[in-house]
């Protein structure tokens, strides 16, 4: 038989498309019902996001799988901005890979973790789930402003014992190269965390990755969507372009600013985080005509 081509594949990050950044899970239940939808329409869906594969395992891939995913399909995870990945499965995750060159030291990464505890454990955690990369989350019972205060004087004390342990860093304006002139290391800020990660990692490239996992199961579509509330996140966008590929990016936080590609850029409305995710998602469903999408 003749190959079905998909009309469209996805690369979504999850804190904000899908997942909610005040609870942390898919808070919208169509969410749930249009990707099972649209992975039984042979629609490649990747999950592209700074998260960890136990953090994908228990808040995205458990609810698909309780739900229903269909046998056949398409799907897969990059996480931690491409230092992790693994195939998802109706039956769950598949084989977990670590890129370990990527990794901090780890004397410094218990240096941060104490730093964590002894400074700064009442409005932030240190995420013991990294494999790789080290994240400092909001704790979900802090208030966004006290965190945002906490998390600059916290940002300042980590780029600072970088430079103690003799580590290329950047950090905003700030670089500190190592001793052979190299900065291997950034430290990025979101509304929820801080990462301290490899320069190396970043969503172009767990696109790539995504992309090729996608090859190996059949013809790639034409028509390709990006989901992401972070500006990192256009980068999916940028990756899929550079491709050939017939790309739009969807900006799920726009008010931190849309940024000039030459691929368009998609807003729901007044939408944002995961309401605008489900509105996205709701309309594809609608469009290739696969049922009645879940009301938003």
């Amino acid at each position: 038989m003749p190959e079905t081509v998909s009309p469209l594949g996805l690369l979504l990050d999850v804190d904000g498309p899908i997942a909610s950044p005040d609870t942390r899970t898919i808070a919208t239940p169509s969410i749930i019902t249009d990707l099972i939808t649209l992975a039984g329409a042979n629609v490649p869906i990747g999950f592209i996001t700074g998260r960890s594969a136990q953090f994908i395992s228990e808040q995205v891939v458990t609810p698909l799988v309780t739900a229903g995913l269909p046998h056949e399909m398409r799907m897969y995870g990059v996480c931690e901005k491409g230092a992790v990945w693994f195939p998802i499965t109706d039956a769950g995750m598949g084989d977990v890979v670590v890129d370990d060159s990527v990794a901090l030291p780890a004397v410094v990464t218990g240096r941060i973790r104490d730093l964590v505890a002894s400074d700064y454990a009442d409005t932030m955690f240190f995420d013991e789930t990294k494999l790789a990369m080290v994240s400092v989350e909001q704790r979900t019972d802090v208030d966004r402003d006290a965190y945002h205060l906490a998390q600059a004087a916290f940002e300042a004390a980590a780029y600072a014992i970088m430079v103690e342990h003799g580590l290329g860093v950047r950090f905003g304006d700030r670089v500190s190269p190592d001793a052979t002139g190299a900065v291997p290391f950034r430290i990025d800020t979101t509304i929820i965390s801080t990462d301290i990660e490899s320069v190396d990692l970043d969503k172009d490239h767990a696109a790539e990755r995504a992309l090729a996992f996608f090859a190996e199961g059949g013809t790639l579509p034409r028509v390709w969507r990006s989901v992401g509330d972070s500006r990192s996140d256009y980068k999916m966008a940028d990756h899929l372009f550079a491709a050939g590929f017939d790309v739009a990016h969807v900006d799920v936080r726009p008010a931190d600013g849309i940024l000039d590609r030459p691929y368009p850029v998609i807003v729901e409305g007044d939408l944002i985080h995961d309401e605008a995710g489900a509105a996205f998602l709701a309309f594809w469903v609608q469009k290739l005509g696969l049922g009645e999408a879940v009301p938003v």
